[in-house]
């Protein structure tokens, strides 16, 4: 095997297929959020704006967020020393679980070290503790789910996305003693559309299963206190077990299940994902809190994010171009097309000064290619204006498709 030539060949192939991903180096000046710092390939620097972060609220900025950081960091130094079970849980972990679980209505909340390790570590475990367990997964789950799932040697069922029917059909095949759990996500992060969540619930209660709910890009943004789409449907009871994310809304670091005491023991005492894995380090708990806190009494933060939402999405389909719109934060624009994607970003960046990472296949099914926008309460409407413009010269440039324009 001539090992040089198969990472050649493997590098080239994305080059080829114009998805080969480049990490743009940025530097965030802090207090001026979405406002950046680029440091371009040749080593000289320009100023740009952030639209792709998932900092979505600002809250990595927050002045309240970061002197929680502060004091932990000057009260306990930097790491945590070790894993929850040794010498890694400390009053700044048990104080974020306590805000976690008071947040979702829950007995209890186990932190994990981001939600992407809660998902695979908690899907992964449940069967362990439910032999025979049957796994029912959405087919847009996210990467995290999907390796969960993947790695639990029990048996999976994959289901139409958002398809009750289908679900159904497949509940309904199966053993009806046979422990069951549906998992599924909230808001489906490249799309921005919403699942129906009570319609699960129901089929979950008459089939007697569980239900799993990721609401990673939900959490902070949505319901009364930001605990997501279950509380603002009222639907927060209904779900054993709720997976949510410290490093968007919450601007920090993180991932958590909040459930009942039972479930949050069990899956902490089974899970390597979780037994054998370094904590959090206490400033970046200290932090979470604060936002998380923070967050709950913030609901003019939350509708004014999504103002911004709807305000670059009515101007970007009034230029005709191709937004898909579910009533979510996101901003997905559809360019169907690998190379053409990377074009204008690239463009967007390089003669703009706009950031915004091509979104392509495995994140998304190849032909449905985008450019994902995630506005922010921060984001004015200079910015919005700077965009719109940008996004309509680019999309004339490359000679794209248009819907037909509003009148």
């Amino acid at each position: 095997m001539d090992y040089i030539a198969q990472l050649n060949q493997a590098l080239q192939s994305l080059h080829d297929e114009g998805r080969y991903r480049t990490f743009i180096d940025i530097e965030r000046s802090k207090g001026q959020f979405p406002h950046a710092t680029w440091t371009k390939p040749d080593g000289t620097t320009a100023p740009i704006t952030v639209w792709c972060g998932n900092d979505y609220l600002g809250m990595g900025q927050n002045p309240i967020v970061l002197n929680a950081m502060h004091e932990a960091i000057d009260a306990t130094g930097a790491g945590s020393g070790g894993t929850r079970n040794i010498s890694g849980t400390t009053i700044y972990h048990k104080r974020l679980e306590a805000e976690l679980a008071d947040l979702h209505l829950k007995e209890e909340a186990l932190l994990f070290t981001s939600a992407y390790v809660a998902n695979d570590a908690t899907l992964s475990t449940l069967p362990k503790i439910f032999p025979g367990l049957i796994i029912y997964s959405d087919a847009l789950n996210h990467a995290s789910m999907i390796e969960g799932v993947r790695r639990n040697g029990g048996a999976k069922r994959i289901f139409r996305h958002n398809d009750i029917i289908h679900l159904r059909e497949l509940l309904s095949a199966d053993d009806p003693l046979a422990p069951k759990i549906i998992a599924f996500e909230s808001i489906y992060s490249m799309d921005g559309d919403f699942s129906p969540i009570s319609a699960i619930c129901d089929l979950a209660d008459e089939f007697g299963a569980l239900t799993y709910l990721d609401e990673v890009h939900a959490v902070g943004m949505y319901g009364a206190h930001g605990a997501g789409v279950c509380e603002r449907e009222g639907l927060m009871d209904r779900i054993d077990i709720i997976n949510g994310t410290l490093a968007k809304a919450y601007g920090v670091m993180g991932g958590y299940i909040a459930a009942s005491s039972k479930m949050c023991d069990a899956i902490r005492s089974y899970a390597p994902g979780f037994i054998f894995t370094t904590s959090l380090p206490p400033a970046v708990a200290a932090g979470a809190t604060a936002s998380v806190a923070f967050l709950k009494t913030a609901g003019n933060l939350r509708a004014d994010h999504l103002t911004q939402a709807k305000a670059i999405k009515l101007q970007l389909k009034g230029l005709g171009l191709p937004v898909i719109d579910h009533g979510s934060h996101i901003v997905p624009v559809m360019v169907g097309n690998p190379v053409h994607t990377k074009i204008i970003s690239d463009m967007l960046l390089e003669q703009h000064g706009i950031y915004v990472q091509p979104i392509n296949y495995p994140t998304v099914p190849r032909g449905t290619e985008r450019l994902r926008f995630t506005p922010s309460p921060v984001h004015g409407s200079n910015e919005i204006d700077a965009l719109v413009t940008a996004m309509d010269e680019l999309w004339s440039h490359c000679a794209l498709n248009r819907a037909e324009e509003a009148s």
